[in-house]
């Protein structure tokens, strides 16, 4: 078969040279298109279910969430394994599918199963999916300057601008935001004010959601002109929220202020982001999405943030904290600087070995078409490039190399013999 094999290709060698001149083109498109990074990926097919429901302990967590939400989830095609893990006020849920299954149909698969598990979870706890994102996602990391912001103000910009600007990059799977006070108004209410009004906190969640709303009316004509009725109850300020009435004693309305005091705050933090010891700042974490190109993707992310840097209020600007395409460059360059190395060293060894330019030609068309190969196969299997993938590749040169001066001299032996054979008749 082996003999046959050679045959045909030495009466062929023009067609042979055309299938090589594709296969190297092929690489080379390949190598442009192939995600590069700088780790592989070894993360897990999982996708994660995140719920919450505050103030409640890891055991009613585990009994009335967790419990039920992986009983469920374990009639899904192609799962592997479900871990879940309960802790307080919040549970995670982790399906993990077979390396082979996609992960967007892994994910419409969860979210079908997840609504009818919805039914068996307590009232107003709502599960949701995780990011479409990797162990392996946080590539870039920044921090707001502004030095005449506070943080909660700061936190206001990242939340309502930043984040929903970064999130339309293509490839942006979230964008996490940290650090800061979340703004919110806060009622600290008096129990003695409401024991005397016989009010409950109750009585005054309800007043003040119900007053937090817009409300539309029916259409209402005068004057051959049509009106349409509606209440706008949003509430715009401090005052708005101190004025909604909570209940009534002897028919007098018994409003907010009349029984706590309102003030604007920050919600309850469990730790601070401190920046290289210099105090508190704000900032994000970008995730990538699943099996996108995590150089490309920083790129397109930066040139975001110039954009969105125009809006921002005088003196705050973007610090970057993390940025993984420096890690990416630095370690695609050196291993390519390795490859390079390895491809001269080895031509000019087989030279001088070989001492004859054809044979030493063979071996080097070889070792070009053999690394472009290489990357039509990491492109097919959706493998990155990356320092394990590249390192392979130049290990392998020396494995290429030793064949090729085998065959070739074999060949160049027998061809030898056989002329010599001929010269003696």
């Amino acid at each position: 078969m082996v003999r046959k094999l050679i045959e045909i290709s030495l009466r062929n060698r023009y067609i042979v040279l055309f299938v090589a001149a594709c296969l190297f083109g092929w690489g080379v498109y390949s190598v442009q298109n192939n995600p590069i990074d700088a780790i592989p990926d070894l993360s897990e097919n999982q996708v994660i279910v995140f719920t919450e429901w505050m103030g409640r302990s890891p055991q009613v967590i585990e009994d009335q969430i967790t419990y039920p939400l992986v009983s469920n989830l374990q009639g899904i095609p192609k799962i592997k394994n479900i871990r879940g893990a309960s802790m307080f006020g919040m549970s995670f849920v982790y399906v993990v599918f077979n390396d082979d299954v996609d992960i967007y149909w892994a994910r419409t698969r969860v979210t079908e199963r997840l609504n009818f598990a919805q039914r068996l979870l307590p009232q107003g706890v709502v599960p949701s999916l995780g990011p479409d994102g990797t162990g392996v996602g946080h590539i870039f990391w920044y921090t707001l300057n502004a030095p005449k912001m506070d943080l909660g103000e700061q936190r206001a910009l990242q939340d309502w601008y930043i984040k929903f600007a970064l999130q339309t990059v293509n490839g942006v799977a979230e964008v996490a935001s940290f650090g800061g006070f979340e703004k919110q108004y806060q009622l600290v209410i008096d129990p003695l004010k409401l024991q005397y009004y016989k009010l409950s906190m109750m009585d005054v969640m309800k007043a003040v959601q119900d007053n937090n709303n817009d409300v539309g009316g029916r259409k209402f004509e005068m004057s051959d002109m049509a009106y349409i009725i509606r209440g706008l109850g949003y509430l715009k300020s401090k005052e708005d929220l101190e004025s909604i009435a909570v209940g009534d004693y002897n028919s007098i309305p018994v409003r907010v202020k009349d029984i706590a005091a309102v003030q604007m705050g920050g919600d309850l933090r469990l730790g601070i982001f401190d920046e290289n010891g210099k105090g508190e700042a704000v900032g994000g974490i970008v995730v990538m999405r699943y099996g996108e190109n995590a150089d490309q993707v920083i790129k397109a992310v930066k040139a975001k943030m110039k954009d969105v840097e125009k809006g921002f209020p005088q003196g705050v600007k973007f610090h970057t904290a993390y940025d993984r395409s420096v890690l990416i460059e630095e370690a695609i360059q050196s291993v390519k600087g390795t490859l390079i190395e390895v491809l001269i060293t080895v031509s000019i060894v087989v030279i001088i070995f070989l001492f004859h330019w054809r044979s030493a030609l063979i071996i080097l068309i070889q070792l070009p078409i053999s690394v472009a190969v290489s990357f039509i196969f990491l492109q097919a299997f959706g493998l990155s490039s990356n320092i394990m993938s590249l390192t392979g590749i130049a290990l392998a040169i020396g494995v290429v190399v030793d064949d090729g001066i085998v065959m070739v001299e074999n060949a160049y032996r027998h061809i030898s013999d056989e002329q010599l054979k001929r010269e003696g008749k």
